[in-house]
């Protein structure tokens, strides 16, 4: 259901805002009008959906009274086709619109950060964990999110013992978020000459960037160290040093990055990482409750420790806070999540 009186006190602010950032003293002010020109964009989508639902709506109440006028039957038909399309349309629109209008603290976070690290397993939890980087690829590729890999330690048996990964993209942090926690599976490795099923866990933390607002960092506070790249990107990557890592002085946190070619971009990719860090860790001891969060989050990464198990010689995914199960483990595995975290999110929706 549309909240009509939220959308006309929106239209009010959306001219309001369009008024102050037309007058001249918004373009001195470069800060204040960046802030501006975000609500109203942000504003504007929501207006623009709210008007295509009004004409879509216009839309199908002319096809219906062309249904039931009793004049040309072949363009009745021709409207009670179109009208299949109009309604799902609607529909589709219409769930956005409400989304968009319901109050979420996660929508404004268009960046989450993840951490994939190996748990129990050894060499078989290393490369599981290497799958769920690809899965998570493969699903943000499919949703036009951007992708940068952060930070990672291979094996040499190809698997890692962590990942850190940027994605960016409308609403990524709060689709991604309920993936923090612990993933096991339970399959038999290419290595198991007895073919016995081996149990492997990944844990995984998502955590939302922060905005340059959320958090400030004082320089005085961080140490920085650089070495040499052990990743791909050229010969000027593995002879210089341009990767960087980051020590919080007062935390202990430790962050780093190697993806990119520069040490500065380096620098700037871990200093997001760790804004994000700190943050999560600003908001635990408002609560009261320091480093309970992340530990909800990944636990130790003990067996017993897991919100979902991949279960392949079953063919089943399931996700034991929800209760759920799915099939076509290897379609899941490819990036095919879709329906499976909306199904979680529906499921839990209640509890949050």
């Amino acid at each position: 259901m549309i909240d009509e009186k939220k959308i006309e006190a929106l239209k009010a602010e959306h001219r309001d805002l369009e008024e102050q950032l037309a007058r001249s003293d918004a373009v001195l002010d470069l800060k204040g009008r960046t802030v501006l020109a975000k609500r109203y964009a942000e504003i504007e989508e929501i207006l623009t959906l709210y008007a295509r639902v009004q004409k879509i709506s216009a839309e199908i109440q002319g096809n219906e009274s062309l249904i039931t006028s009793g004049g040309d039957t072949a363009l009745a038909e021709l409207a009670q086709e179109e009208l299949v399309s109009l309604r799902a349309q609607k529909e589709k629109t219409e769930k956005e619109l409400v989304e968009l209008l319901s109050p979420n603290i996660y929508a404004k976070y268009k960046c989450a950060i993840i951490e994939i690290r190996a748990g129990a397993g050894g060499d078989e939890a290393a490369l599981f964990a290497g799958a769920l980087y690809r899965m998570y690829m493969r699903y943000a590729q499919r949703k036009g999110w951007g992708i940068t890999l952060i930070d990672s330690s291979q094996t040499p048996l190809g698997g890692f013992k962590d990942i850190v990964l940027e994605i960016t993209g409308k609403g990524v942090y709060d689709d991604m978020r309920r993936e923090s926690g612990v993933h096991r599976v339970q399959r038999i490795p290419d290595t198991e000459k007895q073919g016995r099923i081996h149990t492997s866990t990944i844990s995984v933390a998502v955590l939302p960037q922060a905005e340059e607002a959320e958090v400030t960092i004082n320089p005085v506070d961080i140490r920085m160290e650089t070495y040499r790249s052990g990743g791909a990107g050229g010969q000027n990557v593995n002879k210089v040093e341009t990767a960087v890592r980051l020590i919080h002085i007062p935390t202990g946190l430790v962050v780093a990055s190697q993806a990119e070619r520069s040490q500065a971009r380096n620098k700037e990719k871990a200093m997001q990482i760790l804004q994000a860090k700190i943050t999560e860790a600003q908001k635990e001891k408002e609560q009261g409750e320091r480093g309970k969060m992340r530990k909800e989050q990944i636990g130790t990464a003990d067996r017993s420790e897991k919100i979902r198990t991949y279960n392949f010689p079953q063919d089943r995914v399931t996700d034991h806070r929800a209760k759920l199960s799915w099939h076509n483990i290897e379609g899941i595995m490819d990036g095919d999540i879709a329906a499976m975290l909306d199904d979680i999110k529906k499921t839990l929706a209640a509890e949050e």
